[in-house]
C-alpha cells in the first residue's frame, strides 16, 4: 500500500506517537517467528518471504510455536521503558528502571518464555546485582537493546538537549558505548522528528547525533552513526535499482543483520529508507531478511510509524497484534502512549 504524501501532513501529535508505537508492535510480531533465523531457512520452513502474521514452526530457535501477532522482548521492554518515564515524569531513575528489566525477566521466565533480555542488557544487570555502579555495567554493550526499546524516548521528548540526555539515560546502565548511545539515540530522535511532522526524519535524526558530543565507553566495533549514513545513500543510491532480492542479498553479505547495533540499526535505516511510502511492506521485507528480524523490524515500524501513523499500516495485520497486545500482554498502548504525549507537551526541547 503506498501512502499518499499530501494526506500525512495534517496528522496530528497524538496519531503519530501511536503510530510510533503500533508500528514498533507490527514489526516485532512480523518478525518474531523469523528472528535468529537465516534467510533460507525462513523460505524453507515459511514457504517463501514474510507477507503476513505467522505461527513461530518448532524449529524456531527463540520462539517455538508462538502464535501469530505475538509480540517479544522488543515491544515489551519498549513498555517497560514507556511505564517508568512515565512513572518518573521523564526523569528516569535509571535504579529503578534496572529493576524494572530484572523483574520482566523474572516474570518472563515464570511464564517458561525463551525470549529473555539480550546479550548486553542480561551481563548489564547481572554485574549491577553483584554490585557494580550502574556506570560500570553497560560499558562493553554494543548490540542494538537501547536502540529497540528506544520509542517511548522519542515519543515524550521532542528534538534537542533533552532528548539526548534521556536517550542516554535510558541505555546507560546496559549499553554505556558509544555504539550503544549513538543507535538509541538515532532511533529516539528519528521518531521524534517524525512526530514534529519532518519528512526528511531519516536524515535530520543523523545529523542531530552526528553534532551531539561523544558519549559512552570506546569501541573497536564500527561506528553505527556512520553506518548508517553510509547504507542510507546506498539505498537511495547504488541500491534504488536493485530489486528486492538483490538489495537483501546485499544488505545481508554488506551491512549484516546480526544484534550488533552497527548491523541491525543500519539495516532498519536502509530498509526505512527503501520502502518509505511502503510501511507495510518496509516490515515484511525486515521480517524476511534474517537475522535480528524481530528487532530490525520493530525499529523499522516505528520510525515509519511514527511518520505515517497507524493507517500506514494493513489494518487486518495491525489489529490482530494490538488485540493480542491488549488481551494476553495487557498492555495499553492508547493510554501509554497518551501519558507519553502529556510529558512531551511539558517539554520545551531545549
Amino acid at each position: 500500500m503506498l501512502i499518499v504524501t499530501e494526506c500525512l501532513e495534517t496528522l496530528q501529535v497524538g496519531e503519530r506517537a501511536y503510530g510510533a508505537m503500533a508500528g514498533l508492535a507490527l514489526g516485532d510480531a512480523l518478525g518474531m517467528p523469523t528472528q535468529s533465523m537465516s534467510a533460507a531457512c525462513i523460505r524453507r520452513y515459511y514457504g517463501g518471504s514474510i507477507t503476513t502474521l505467522m505461527d513461530a514452526v518448532p524449529q524456531q530457535p527463540i520462539a517455538p510455536n508462538m502464535k501469530a501477532g505475538a509480540v517479544t522482548d522488543d515491544t515489551e521492554q519498549a513498555f517497560v521503558l514507556a511505564h517508568r518515564l512515565i512513572e518518573d515524569g521523564g526523569n528516569l531513575d535509571n535504579a529503578r528502571y534496572a529493576r524494572d528489566l530484572l523483574q520482566w525477566e523474572a516474570d518472563m521466565k515464570a511464564k517458561g518464555s525463551l525470549d529473555l533480555l539480550g546479550p548486553s542488557t542480561k551481563a548489564a544487570l547481572q554485574k549491577l546485582t553483584e554490585g557494580a555502579s550502574l556506570e560500570e555495567t553497560g560499558r562493553f554493550g554494543t548490540t542494538n537493546g537501547g536502540a529497540m526499546r528506544a520509542t517511548p524516548v522519542g515519543i515524550a521528548f521532542r528534538p534537542g538537549e533533552a532528548l539526548a540526555d534521556a536517550a542516554w539515560r535510558s541505555c546507560v546502565v546496559t549499553h554505556n558505548t558509544v555504539q550503544g548511545i549513538e543507535s538509541t539515540t538515532l532511533v529516539a530522535s528519528a521518531v521524534s522528528f517524525a512526530i514534529e511532522g519532518e519528512r526528511d526524519f531519516l536524515r535530520r535524526a543523523v545529523d542531530f547525533v552526528q553534532a551531539l558530543p561523544r558519549r559512552g565507553n570506546w569501541s573497536a566495533k564500527a561506528s553505527v552513526l556512520a553506518r548508517v549514513r553510509h547504507f542510507m545513500d546506498w539505498a537511495e543510491q547504488g541500491g534504488h535499482d536493485l530489486d528486492d532480492d538483490e538489495f537483501a542479498l546485499a544488505l545481508q553479505r554488506d551491512c549484516g543483520t546480526s544484534v550488533e547495533s552497527n548491523e541491525s540499526v543500519a539495516a532498519a535505516f536502509a530498509i526505512a529508507t527503501r520502502f518509505f511510502g511502503e510501511p507495510t511492506r518496509a516490515l515484511c521485507f525486515a521480517a524476511s531478511i534474517g537475522g535480528d528480524t524481530d528487532t530490525i523490524g520493530a525499529i523499522t515500524g516505528a520510525m515509519l510509524g511514527a511518520w505515517h501513523g497507524a493507517q500506514g499500516f494493513a489494518a487486518s495485520m495491525l489489529g490482530q497484534v494490538l488485540l493480542q497486545l491488549k488481551e494476553y500482554n495487557h498492555l495499553d498502548l492508547g493510554a501509554t502512549v497518551t501519558a507519553l504525549c502529556a510529558l512531551r507537551d511539558a517539554d520545551d526541547g531545549r
